[in-house]
């Protein structure tokens, strides 16, 4: 086949607005780093960066996540250089801003390490994101990072055996746990829901339905930061496929995203649920699987006190792949410029 291309050299004009983006998956869910384009962001912290990230580019945040460039579920992040890190992190999705993100530190780890962004002999790689700082750790085999693990902000229960009326639904028992963010975790065959690709539509339904229905009835409130105070998503839970494994579950978070992996942050929480509850030891690791069956492992490495919380210090661990560099650019009077979404 001839290159059609051979020889080609357009370039598109010059006020057309430019972004090359690095894009990988850990566990089947996306993520598309930004790693030109941006101007300097301002700010001293990553909450900071964060605020005014969202108070004046909140259109590149549509422009790359949503549809025609990315889509519903689409998941990304923005680095920055750290005064007291390696790296700022503020993470991205359909609705707005993530407070924590693990599919996302665990991809980090792999691109920081493998693209010489920091020195390969590194052990350690620091992260400040929204919720606290990340201490990462990439795993190398034959001459790649064939995983990263990293420990987590101390993660906590914060409601146990409760329960909502949802419209249309029904009684919701539920527990809720922080992880780096807040999730309301349910058990999936009380409510004949299966934790497979083919009861999507259904997932995204209830989990939606159940948010709004508990975050209107039950204030959530971090010990430390405001901007951390929500009810981020619903996590799934159920019997593993796999009986060599700890159990299945699937979050439903922002706005009826599908968290393809088995989340980071969603883990964590759950780590915290059980070990409240002697489900678990400390030093144990659990394997749970996702609705694609991809893997995360969590450990509770640790124990503390989180303002009136007893807590636990997750250890996750998990593999990302990259899948491509692209190129986005931007019309100035492309009426779509800055994205739109379809469910």
């Amino acid at each position: 086949m001839k290159d059609v291309f051979a020889g080609w050299n357009w370039t598109p004009p010059a006020d057309w607005a430019r972004f090359e983006t690095i894009d990988m998956h850990t566990g089947g869910e996306p993520l598309r780093v930004i790693v030109s384009g941006l101007p300097e962001l301002q700010g001293e912290t990553c909450l900071e960066k964060r605020r005014w990230f969202r108070e004046n580019l909140d259109r590149v945040r549509t422009a790359l996540m949503w549809e025609p460039r990315g889509h519903a579920d689409m998941y990304g992040t923005v680095m920055d250089r750290s005064n007291d890190g390696d790296f700022d992190v503020f993470f991205l999705h359909n609705e707005g801003y993530s407070t924590m993100c693990g599919h996302a530190v665990l991809a980090l780890t792999r691109l920081v390490v493998e693209t010489g962004l920091v020195d390969a002999a590194r052990e350690e790689v620091v992260f400040n994101v929204p919720c606290g700082r990340i201490v990462a750790r990439p795993h190398w085999d034959g001459g790649k990072v064939a995983s990263a693990s990293f420990l987590n902000v101390p993660s906590y229960v914060a409601l146990a055996d409760a329960s909502v009326e949802v419209p249309g639904i029904g009684t919701v028992a539920f527990d809720i746990a922080y992880g780096g963010a807040f999730y309301a975790l349910i058990e999936a065959a009380p409510l004949g829901l299966s934790i497979e690709p083919a009861d999507h539509d259904r997932l995204i339904d209830h989990g939606r339905r159940i948010k709004r229905a508990i975050a209107a009835a039950f204030p959530i409130v971090h010990p430390t930061e405001p901007d951390l105070s929500f009810l981020y998503g619903t996590i799934f839970t159920d019997a593993p496929k796999d009986p060599a494994h700890h159990s299945r579950n699937v979050c439903i978070f922002a706005d009826g995203e599908a968290d393809r992996s088995p989340t980071g942050s969603g883990v964590s929480a759950r780590a915290a649920l059980h070990f409240s509850r002697g489900e678990i030891a400390a030093g144990e690791t659990i394997t749970i699987e996702s609705i694609l069956d991809t893997l995360m492992t969590v450990r509770v490495a640790g124990t503390t006190r989180f303002g009136p919380h007893d807590a636990v210090i997750p250890e996750v661990s998990g593999s990302a792949s990259f899948t491509g560099r692209n190129s986005f650019w931007i019309e100035p009077d492309d009426g779509l410029k800055d994205g739109f979404l379809l469910r």
